[in-house]
């Protein structure tokens, strides 16, 4: 029979037509009779999540009494009997002091949370148990225009700290009075070459070390000649934070910052060298142009503040602008008299530095320890066993000296050393190989794509184009044998079709190759093994982040085949 028309005849073939029956209707069943409630009603259970304590103990449940029963009431029965066993078991039962009521994304955030204060504190204990109360460690890297003041700015920090005893300073004055150079005594301390000193230009990094009260320093003094940007790139790949250095003298300013000065390229290579945060010193502020005066610091302020922002710094969390002088010190760690400086309130420079946020310190991350100058020495003690790569090199350490020279048990992330290495010729290490760890070493690729923003070139760009790629302690050669995308300015998608040219403005993904293996790593996974600048000519020409690497393991079973012999 039909189940849409109860009344349709059914019509089976073979069969003759038969009536519809009527349905009869099911027995009436008998109304539910709820026992009456004596008591007041038991708390509907909650779940709740105990996440890194210990777990209560459960109590155990007593059986279910059998309740005598109709067939049609057995469900209504044991309705009473269920909460009665619940109520129990939820008394007896220690309850948390912070319940939860469970969710899935409450339990999400809580759990992530908890687990990375969890991590926090495993970190910090581990590090207390390895190595003591040890202060913070900062690499700060003075950058800046030439002329700007670095040097002096970084010698007279090292003398207010005590980085360099008076008697020494002392010396480089009185040296310098007698090479005409009167004024240039403080930068004495930080260029160190016969070059350097008699030109009064920095040529190769600087490198010093002080400290105060809460943390330890190295500053990286960066040349700011266009002819030494090399050096100055491999200087800002080993700092946490930019330190841009502004002189404040009318017309100074103006050279640095207009086309043509080094600024400009400098801001852009310290945030492609991946520092996060820059601190803007307004220097020579006590010159008698300036005088302290409020309205050049202003001006210079809100020339630089729209730049800053256009190459990628917040100016509200990652840019702080400071007047000094560095040639007087006033400001440097004290702060400057209001009968002098009446408008600033601001800190001084080590008061900002000492409270500023500290940089993410990757602890648990596997040891990848970029090699940035080498040197023979002799002497030798087992240590920890490493990997020098791209050259697969099995070394082992000697020793390890820290800023001072002094010989320590270990080094942790972030920390400047000099490493001893045994089991390794002078000649098999260069500048840009990167010690590892050998279960899970860097690795090493001829081949890889890059996603490139070209800022500055005379020409458009072809496949085949050549380069010089700068990227952590390393300048390699690089070929762009294949452009592979490029990306629209309206919609910000990639194209699909490759671009037969790249122009300034522009952004595209290239394959990017080597002559020899290079160390670079994901800029997703390693940002400081994965970001890179392309210089050609002198100039900064793009600056790219890696996406994909092209193993090379193809090659190395090919070339191995290539050298086996077979004995008749």
């Amino acid at each position: 029979m039909s189940k849409l028309n109860a009344g349709a005849f059914e019509f089976v073939p073979g069969r003759a037509f038969v009536l519809p029956q009527k349905s009869q209707a099911p027995p009436s069943k008998p109304p539910l009779e709820r026992p009456l409630q004596t008591e007041a009603p038991p708390p509907a259970p909650t779940i709740t999540l105990n996440i890194g304590g210990s777990n209560p103990p459960a109590a155990p449940k007593p059986a279910p009494a059998p309740v005598p029963a109709p067939a049609p009431q057995s469900k209504s029965a044991m309705l009473p009997s269920v909460s009665a066993s619940t109520a129990p078991s939820q008394s007896s039962s220690p309850v948390p002091s912070t319940n939860k009521v469970f969710s899935t994304e409450r339990a999400k955030t809580d759990t992530t949370s908890i687990a990375k204060e969890v991590q926090a504190v495993a970190d910090q204990e581990v590090l207390q148990d390895l190595f003591g109360d040890v202060k913070e460690h900062l690499n700060i890297v003075f950058i800046g225009h030439v002329d700007a003041g670095k040097s002096t700015l970084g010698g007279n920090l090292l003398y207010i700290c005590g980085g360099v005893d008076k008697r020494t300073m002392e010396k480089y004055e009185k040296e310098a009075k007698e090479a005409g150079r009167e004024t240039w005594y403080l930068s004495w301390a930080l260029d160190s070459t016969p070059q350097e000193r008699s030109k009064g230009k920095t040529v190769e990094v600087g490198r010093a070390y002080f400290e105060t009260s809460p943390r330890r320093y190295t500053i990286l003094d960066a040349p700011g000649h266009k002819t030494y940007v090399p050096s100055m790139i491999s200087g800002a790949a080993q700092a946490d934070v930019a330190i841009l250095v502004i002189s404040a003298r009318k017309g100074e300013f103006e050279t640095g910052f207009e086309r043509g000065g080094q600024t400009r390229e400098h801001v852009m290579l310290v945030k492609t060298a991946g520092v996060s945060k820059i601190v803007i010193v307004i220097n020579k502020m006590d010159d008698p142009t300036v005088n302290w005066d409020k309205g050049r610091y202003t001006e210079i302020k809100d020339k630089l503040t729209p730049f800053v922002k256009s190459a990628g710094f917040n100016p509200k969390t990652d840019v702080t602008f400071i007047p000094v002088s560095g040639y007087t010190g006033q400001n440097l760690k004290d702060r400057v008299a209001k009968s002098i400086c009446s408008w600033n309130d601001g800190p001084s420079f080590l008061e900002y530095m000492d409270n500023m946020p500290m940089v993410d310190r990757k602890v648990n991350a596997p040891l990848m320890m970029p090699v940035s100058e080498k040197y023979k020495d002799m002497g030798a003690i087992i240590g920890d066993s490493l990997t020098l790569m791209p050259n697969k090199s099995a070394v082992e350490v000697a020793a390890i000296y820290n800023e001072m020279e002094e010989e320590v048990p270990s080094a942790i992330c972030g920390d400047n050393v000099r490493v001893r290495l045994r089991g390794v010729e002078d000649e098999d290490i260069s500048p840009g190989f990167v010690l590892t760890s050998p279960k899970s070493p860097v690795r090493a690729v001829r081949r890889f794509e890059a996603q490139l923003a070209i800022l500055e070139h005379k020409n458009i760009i072809c496949a085949g184009y050549s380069a010089v790629m700068h990227v952590h302690t390393l300048s390699e050669e690089v070929t762009l044998p294949a452009l592979l995308h490029y990306f629209d300015k309206a919609t910000g998608r990639k194209s699909k079709k490759p671009p037969q040219f790249a122009k300034k403005g522009q952004k595209i993904v290239a394959l990017i190759e080597t002559t020899l293996p290079v160390c670079v790593e994901c800029f997703v996974d390693y940002p400081q093994l994965g970001r890179f600048t392309l210089r050609d000519e002198g100039r900064t020409i793009a600056i790219g982040k890696i996406t994909k690497l092209h193993d090379d393991r193809v090659d190395e079973v090919t070339e191995g085949v290539a050298h086996v012999s077979v004995a008749a």
